[in-house]
């Protein structure tokens, strides 16, 4: 029952990242059917899939919607939660290094995805603070070809107003609130697992293994992170003595236990939707 709840909470969060009185239409269906879609697809496939999903049902409402495809507008809430859920996993490392002996590989691995999300908060700061001084950026950058200028531009402005809602007062309570709940319910899943199996181990460990795994399935792999998973968080319990046996076991449990649920929930979601994986990953992104 966990599992659902988890994207569940993803989806009331989601909602706080488009824009204010924008209404986006059935995001806990299109974050089931990503889900599901990145368990049976290759390279986080499902993303794609979760932003086609909202955008075929969905007319922005937002001031200058007339101009603007959702498409674009999802896009960009969507970069926003995965630079804040992998800034997330960051400091979890972070704390974790002052607990236990955190291998030094994934701890450059940690400064590298650090890196990366502070270059891509810097970029979102000034997308949000300066946006009229990058649309004239990429007016300059691409004067030389009208019509690309004039889609380039169309798509930044369509773009920029997906970031409305981090820019919004009123969304930051909520969306602080709501991504604790979304890294709690993994962690207490993670827990239970333990414990089913008889591996009365700290919280900590909890954590260990939502951090491991989630710096683990940062980088596009295969499908359902098999074999990334399980190395993760068979890592993350041999640092708490648990032997390499009972670690794959339980790291092979964990999985069936994320993936079978949602894959089954998501297939459902899917044929209620009257579509199909191949239309969501081969439809094309509009230009303008």
């Amino acid at each position: 029952m966990l599992t659902p709840l988890q994207l569940w909470v993803r989806a009331r969060r989601w909602r706080y990242l488009f824009p204010p009185r924008s209404d986006p239409p059935r995001l806990t269906p299109a974050i089931m059917i990503g889900y599901m879609a990145n368990n049976v697809l290759p390279l986080r496939a499902g993303e794609v899939v979760r932003v086609y999903v909202v955008a075929r049902r969905w007319t922005p409402a937002a001031a200058g919607a007339a101009r603007a495809h959702p498409f674009w507008t999802t896009l960009a809430t969507l970069v926003v939660e995965r630079v804040l859920d992998s800034f997330v996993v960051v400091l979890i490392l972070a704390v974790l290094v002052l607990l236990i002996p955190v291998p030094a590989f994934l701890q450059v691995a940690a400064l590298v995805v650090l890196a990366i999300d502070l270059a891509g908060i810097a970029v979102l700061i000034a997308l949000v603070a300066a946006p009229a001084r990058c649309a004239r950026l990429i007016g300059r950058l691409t004067g030389r070809w009208p019509r690309l200028r004039e889609r380039a531009l169309r798509i930044f402005e369509t773009f920029v107003t997906g970031l409305d809602g981090i820019r919004a007062p009123a969304h930051l309570g909520p969306l602080l609130a709501w991504t604790v709940l979304v890294w709690l319910a993994p962690a207490l899943a993670a827990w239970t697992m333990l414990l089913a199996l008889g591996l009365h181990l700290p919280f900590t460990a909890a954590w260990a293994v939502l951090a491991f795994v989630g710096l683990g399935v940062s980088i596009p792999s295969a499908p359902g992170y098999v074999g990334v998973f399980h190395a993760a968080a068979a890592l993350a319990l041999g640092l708490f003595g648990v032997s390499q046996s009972a670690a794959v076991g339980y790291a092979l449990l964990f999985h069936a236990a994320q993936i079978v649920p949602i894959t089954l929930i998501g297939w459902v979601y899917l044929l209620r939707e009257h579509m199909s994986l191949g239309e969501a990953t081969h439809a094309r992104p509009p230009t303008g």
